[in-house]
């Protein structure tokens, strides 16, 4: 069985923490300092592990720095980075409101930081005033299009263009990036083998498009990057 290798930070969470969470926007000063006083704030290590497929759950996670990334495990031991959490992105929710254990494991990629906060305090927000449930909405909205995205890439980008994809999100506006992720953890991203992403990787190079120095990269020609990833 695993081990948690996450450190509490600190007792008590900043209210403002919790108040710029978009999920809590609509609460009001009494809940926000509820909720604060309930949460507790985590720092990782790259490779730590904050919970582990079919854990009993009992609190969802903000992200405040660094990446944790939630990753599904074949039969085989093979993975996949089914998403990414990075500054801001809320996960961990689920289990709040269908009562089943966890569906991935959430591991840290990188020095990271998260705010957990407990379900019970937030089913009494729900249970009194239900029409906060409509933020819950929004976001699952939200899941079930960046899902409809995955699908979509799935479907109609090969591994090369996949590739091209997660490289340019990673890269964000910066054409000079470091890889935060292992070649096998970019290979579960794609959701390819590590050997068929590196292939990829090196069209890009040998196209001029992508320079490569260990794990830095440069991206040469942003607009055919941009036209393989669609």
């Amino acid at each position: 069985m695993w081990t948690p290798r996450w450190v509490y930070l600190e007792d008590v969470v900043d209210i403002e923490l919790i108040r710029s969470i978009e999920l809590f926007a609509g609460l009001d000063e009494e809940r926000l300092s509820k909720l604060a006083e309930a949460s507790e704030l985590r720092s990782l290590k790259r490779g730590d592990v904050l919970f582990a497929e079919d854990d009993v759950p009992h609190e969802l996670y903000v992200t405040t720095a660094g990446r944790i990334a939630m990753v599904n495990r074949s039969i085989d031991g093979r993975e996949s980075v089914v998403a990414l959490m990075e500054d801001g992105d809320l996960f961990g929710e689920m289990p709040l409101f269908d009562n089943r254990n966890r569906s991935t494991d959430a591991r840290a990629l990188e020095p990271s930081e998260a705010i957990a906060i407990p379900y019970e305090p937030l089913k009494a927000i729900y249970d009194d005033d239900p029409a906060q449930l409509w933020r819950v909405v929004e976001l699952l909205a939200v899941r079930i299009r960046v899902i409809d995205g995955v699908l979509a890439d799935s479907v109609f980008l090969d591994v090369t263009g996949r590739t091209a994809k997660r490289l340019l999100e990673i890269a964000g506006d910066e054409d000079e990036f470091s890889l935060p992720v292992t070649q096998e953890e970019l290979a579960g991203m794609v959701g390819a083998s590590r050997e068929r992403v590196n292939k990829a990787i090196a069209s890009f190079i040998r196209l001029g498009w992508l320079d490569q120095r260990d794990r830095r990269y440069t991206i040469l020609n942003r607009e055919q990057m941009e036209i393989r990833s669609t």
